[in-house]
């Protein structure tokens, strides 16, 4: 793996206000959406992030691409913190960071033709001087993700699911990104789709050198894909491991609770398999426990979990974890 970082995410946190009083005017508290989130991107990897719903994976994902302005943390990009470019510069980086979105059905404006949709991008950041250049590239990039070029001409109502999804990932990829949010670009389409669109993007990352963040429930699906896993928890980074080493060697234990409910495919090593339940619900991001995240359906929490929050820490070569038993 190309050991450059490409992208440097340190210490990031993102809060919600919650409002109050009669016109909304008083903050009650914050929703604590990210809080403390630190890790590194290589470039030419694919970093899976996954974990419950309402962990704050996709808050990660529109964070680093600054649709949201972070609360705290730094986000480096090649060398750049973002935290420190005025509006306008952030809007020329764009280019070079872009995201898929989990729903093609929501994503893609209903108004507008395909041909606007992919081309818009390119005139937003200069990348084409004639409207003869815009329709090559926009021919090039539906070849690209497997469209026909007869496409560019009808709305997104007139596709399926997995088509309306290439057109997705044409638009994020139609300015030549180095790096992509993949946010469950799967999650919303048909099983016997997920493998075309899944290959698809594969096929585009060692075409076009691009470097994932790949954000998903699927653990199967993101043992596949990914070079290195970060696990969240509430606002967290629970561990984070090549994805060999932490499919294998799991050591917090909430992983281990995650990796338990796979279902394996051989009936006899399935019933062999011993299922960690996790009792309650994740808490309120407004008010998360004290100690660790975790500590409330932890089965093995003892007295400090409850009191002290676990230092995210390497524990060994590569592999990062936050537990006070690790």
């Amino acid at each position: 793996m190309n050991k450059n970082i490409l992208l440097s995410i340190n210490k990031l946190k993102l809060y919600f206000p919650i409002r109050g009083g009669l016109i909304g005017s008083r903050i009650k508290g914050y929703i604590k959406a990210v809080d403390g989130v630190t890790f590194n991107i290589y470039e030419g990897e694919t970093l899976g992030l996954v974990g419950e719903s309402g962990s704050g994976k996709t808050t990660v994902g529109r964070t680093i691409i600054q649709l949201y302005n972070p609360t705290d943390g730094d986000v480096i990009f090649k060398g750049q913190n973002l935290k420190d470019l005025k509006p306008e510069e952030i809007r020329k980086s764009r280019r070079y960071m872009q995201i898929i979105f989990q729903d093609p059905y929501a994503s893609l404006n209903p108004q507008m033709r395909v041909s606007e949709i992919i081309g818009r991008p390119l005139r937003i950041h200069k990348l084409v001087t004639t409207k003869a250049e815009e329709t090559e590239r926009v021919n090039e990039i539906l070849n690209m993700v497997g469209l026909q070029n007869s496409y560019r001409d009808r709305y997104p109502h007139e596709f399926s699911g997995g088509q309306r999804q290439r057109i997705g990932i044409a638009r994020a990829l139609v300015t030549k990104p180095d790096f992509v949010v993949c946010d469950e670009p799967i999650s919303a389409l048909d099983v016997s789709i997920q493998a075309q669109v899944v290959n698809l993007l594969e096929r585009l990352q060692s075409e076009l050198k691009l470097t994932y963040l790949f954000i998903a429930h699927d653990l199967s699906m993101i043992r596949y894909l990914s070079t290195r896993v970060a696990v969240m928890y509430l606002g967290k980074i629970m561990e984070l491991a090549r994805s060999g080493d932490l499919y294998e060697n799991p050591l917090h234990p909430y992983t281990k609770a995650l990796l338990s409910a796979i279902p394996i495919p051989d009936p006899i090593l399935e019933k062999q398999q011993k299922r960690i339940l996790l009792e309650g619900d994740i808490p309120n991001p407004a008010n998360p426990p004290d100690g660790c995240n975790f500590c409330t359906r932890c089965p093995l929490a003892i007295e400090l979990c409850f009191k002290v929050e676990p230092e995210y820490r390497e524990v060994e070569d590569g592999h990062f974890c936050a537990c006070h038993l690790v």
